[in-house]
C-alpha cells in the first residue's frame, strides 16, 4: 500500500530558482496540501495536470510565516467566491491563534463597498473550516491521518506525520536541529526534512545521521546555493511525483 505527493516548491524565503516550499497528496484520487504559498494555483498548474483547488480537499499548516503561509487568502477567496464552500485548514490551535488577527484581517475583514447596501464586517469563520490537530488529537481528512509535534523555529511551528493507505510521511517543517523531532519523524516510511541558515537545520547535522535514516530522508527548503549534487541525501525535485510506501 502507498500514497503519492509532488512538492510544488522546494525553495525557501529568499528563493529566486523554486517555489516556496508546499507538498501536494494523493491517494485515491483525494488531495491536501502542507502549506499554501503563493501563487498556489499556479504551482499546483505547473506541477499537476488537471489540479486545481477546487480538488484540495484542504490545507495543513505549519506556520505563519509568509513562505509557507501567504497563499491562504487567495485559498479562502477562491474557495469563498468560485467554489462556494469554506477553505479547509488543519492546523494546531498555537498557529491559527493569531491567523486572523495578525495576518488576514486587514484584507480580508470587510465585504462591499464601504457605506453601501449589502456591506458587511466578516470573520474568519466565514471563510474556513477549521480543523484542530494537536499533539494529543490527530486528525483526519478522508483518508489521510494527520499527526503533529512541535518544532524549535521562531514563531509556533509544527512538524506532520501523515498517513494513508497504510503508508506514513514526515514532515518537519521549519525546524532547528532536533534529534528528538528526527527521531519522532523516523517512525514515518519516509522523511522530508527541511535544511537552511539561520533557525533552520544545517546540512551538516542531517549528513551526519546513520546511513539507514539519510536513506529515508529527502531534502526541502533548500537555499538556492546548495549543491544538490553533491548532498548525501536527495534534494526534492519540484513537480516530480515521489511513492510513499
Amino acid at each position: 500500500m502507498s500514497f503519492s505527493f509532488v512538492p510544488l516548491g522546494v525553495g525557501d524565503a529568499f528563493s529566486a530558482r523554486w517555489y516556496s516550499s508546499c507538498l501536494a497528496l494523493e491517494h485515491e484520487g483525494r488531495w491536501i496540501l502542507i502549506d499554501c504559498p503563493h501563487p498556489i494555483r499556479k504551482m499546483l498548474r505547473e506541477s499537476v495536470e488537471g489540479l486545481d483547488l477546487d480538488r484540495i480537499e484542504g490545507v495543513a499548516l505549519t506556520h505563519l510565516h509568509a513562505d509557507h503561509a501567504s497563499g491562504l487568502e487567495g485559498y479562502a477567496y477562491f474557495s469563498f467566491f468560485a467554489l462556494r464552500r469554506k477553505a479547509r485548514l488543519l492546523a494546531h490551535p498555537a498557529v491559527t491563534a493569531r491567523l486572523w488577527d495578525g495576518a488576514l484581517a486587514a484584507s480580508m475583514d470587510h465585504l462591499g463597498e464601504p457605506d453601501t447596501p449589502g456591506a458587511r464586517s466578516v470573520g474568519p469563520d466565514e471563510y474556513f473550516d477549521f480543523v484542530r490537530v494537536d499533539e494529543d488529537a490527530p486528525a483526519e481528512l478522508g483518508p489521510f491521518r494527520l499527526e503533529c509535534r512541535r518544532t524549535r523555529h521562531h514563531i509556533p511551528t509544527t512538524a506532520f506525520r501523515i498517513s494513508a493507505g497504510g503508508a506514513s510521511l514526515g514532515y518537519s517543517a521549519d525546524t532547528a536541529f532536533d534529534p528528538s523531532l528526527i527521531a519522532w519523524l523516523a517512525e514515518a516510511d519516509l522523511v522530508v526534512h527541511e535544511t537552511n541558515y539561520g533557525i533552520h537545520t544545517p546540512y551538516e547535522s542531517l549528513a551526519a545521521l546513520p546511513a539507514e535514516l539519510r536513506a529515508k530522508m529527502r531534502l526541502i527548503h533548500y537555499p538556492d546555493g546548495f549543491d544538490r549534487d553533491a548532498s548525501v541525501i536527495e534534494p526534492l525535485e519540484q513537480g516530480r511525483t515521489y511513492r510513499v510506501g
